[in-house]
């Protein structure tokens, strides 16, 4: 696989596994083979094993010592629990610039909102939320929250999104709600439209999961794999 110039090697491995796990080509329990990784993403082992730290930091993968890296317990509960820290988490730093709105930031946001709105290119449309959202950890995150969405947008991959063709229309709304709670100091508003953001993006990865065959659907019979 050709390298992309840009983008940390370490994050390469990271986005590989996690669409591995997306697509039951990797499953709960499973061991990661880093040999094949390496091979495939023509890397050496040292970004690999930096990503193995990293997913488990994150909980995607927990390691055992002689016996390799596996794939954390991955059902509805973890996707449903990881998309509410991330609204959790962005919450925070949305609350933060309603309660301190900059008229810079808010002039930024407010561009960007237009951008979202006037684009339904799905691809284009994941970019500009992605500014959307560094914008703010940017400017009202501290080190450690900052730290703490990153390890938590793992899980939020862009070619997952970027291939859900509805972005437009369902997620819109939400960030023209954030927007307006930023400018007029509504921090309870602000935080709100994070959570419900993620919550409704939980419930799409889901329904998609489920389609494609990588979860089960809830109350039906386990399956053997």
């Amino acid at each position: 696989m050709p390298k992309k110039y840009g983008v940390k090697e370490k994050d390469l491995v990271v986005a590989h596994v996690v669409n591995l796990v997306l697509t039951g080509k990797l499953r709960s329990g499973d061991r990661i083979d880093r040999n094949e990784i390496a091979h495939e993403l023509g890397l050496s082992r040292v970004p690999i094993q930096e990503a193995v730290v990293q997913l488990e930091h994150d909980g995607i993968l927990s390691t055992r010592y002689h016996r390799g890296a596996f794939v954390e317990r991955f059902d509805e509960d973890f996707i449903r629990e990881h998309h509410e820290l991330h609204g959790f988490l962005t919450g925070m730093a949305s609350a933060r610039a309603a309660a301190e709105p900059d008229p810079r930031i808010v002039d930024r946001l407010t561009m960007l909102t237009e951008l979202l709105r006037s684009t339904r290119e799905s691809r284009a449309f994941h970019d500009a939320a992605w500014q959307y959202r560094s914008v703010i950890t940017d400017a009202y995150a501290g080190p450690r929250l900052a730290a703490l969405i990153r390890s938590v947008q793992a899980f939020i991959p862009r070619q997952f999104w970027v291939a859900y063709l509805s972005n437009h229309d369902e997620m819109l709304p939400y960030y023209e709600n954030e927007t307006a709670a930023i400018g007029r100091g509504d921090e309870a508003a602000a935080r709100g439209a994070c959570v419900d953001r993620t919550e409704l993006m939980g419930r799409i990865m889901l329904a998609e999961l489920v389609r494609r065959g990588v979860l089960r659907a809830a109350g039906a019979s386990p399956v053997a794999f």
